[in-house]
């Protein structure tokens, strides 16, 4: 059955009441009609089974039918540091990255970064961003969006996780050590996060930064994958080592 995110305002038991673009989205794409049913997730921790019972040209009502609330999240959020890599590419790896269940995504600044984001045109940008991660979030049948952040610099990120637990820095001819090897962490509260450079790999000051706050070069293997393979071939990597220590 088909899921789809709502703003929680909407929520007013024992009604859903959908507007804006998801409205013309059921009303003219799905051609849903009164009487189908679809799953709304508030993206605060509630799911609801829905019945239509209204289609207008301003809203589609619907009576919930029952409700559930998220598990119990027994492992570490993820947070991904993008280092900003050309636009469809950038996109994908939002969307993947978003299907692999990553809670946060930040767009970085980098010496090798071949784009550079036009402060005009940042909200534009977030907000496509943001749309991607929603249709993916809603076709991976999440409970909840990631955050995707603005655009920072190096040194922001690595100030702002500092404390985390486990952070690695993702290196193509690192001597470190496999990200399939590493000892996970025991604190499920904190995140782990990893730093994935741009097309053209990390300048070494980048480097220096990264491991002078504690960040540990990370390998996926001997060979030199790009941008957008590693992110989503360290998420994976990641996530299956996570599930496996909740069996």
């Amino acid at each position: 059955m088909s899921t789809f995110f709502v703003d929680p305002r909407s929520v007013t038991p024992p009604t859903i009441r959908m507007t804006g673009d998801l409205l013309r989205h059921l009303r003219d794409s799905l051609r849903l009609h009164p009487g189908d049913s679809l799953i709304l997730n508030d993206g605060c921790g509630s799911r609801y089974r829905v019945e239509v019972t209204q289609i207008t040209s301003q809203a589609i009502d619907s009576c919930i039918i029952d409700r559930q609330t998220q598990p119990i999240q027994c492992n570490p959020p993820i947070v991904l540091g993008q280092a900003l890599i050309k636009g469809d590419k950038m996109d994908w790896v939002i969307q993947k990255s978003t299907e692999l269940g990553v809670a946060t995504i930040v767009p970085l600044h980098s010496a090798h970064s071949v784009i550079k984001l036009n402060p005009e045109r940042l909200e534009h940008q977030r907000s496509r961003w943001e749309r991607i991660a929603r249709d993916a979030a809603q076709q991976s049948e999440r409970w909840t969006l990631p955050t995707i952040a603005d655009p920072v610099d190096l040194a922001a990120i690595c100030k702002q996780y500092g404390s985390a637990p486990l952070k690695g820095i993702l290196s193509e001819r690192s001597s470190g050590p496999s990200l399939a090897a590493i000892q996970l962490p025991a604190d499920h509260q904190q995140p782990i996060v990893l730093l994935v450079g741009p097309e053209g790999g990390w300048a070494p000051d980048e480097h220096r930064l990264a491991q002078e706050h504690g960040f540990v070069p990370l390998t996926l293997g001997p060979r030199i994958l790009r941008a957008e393979t590693a992110a989503i071939a360290a998420l994976s990597i990641l996530q299956s080592r996570l599930d496996v220590t909740q069996s």
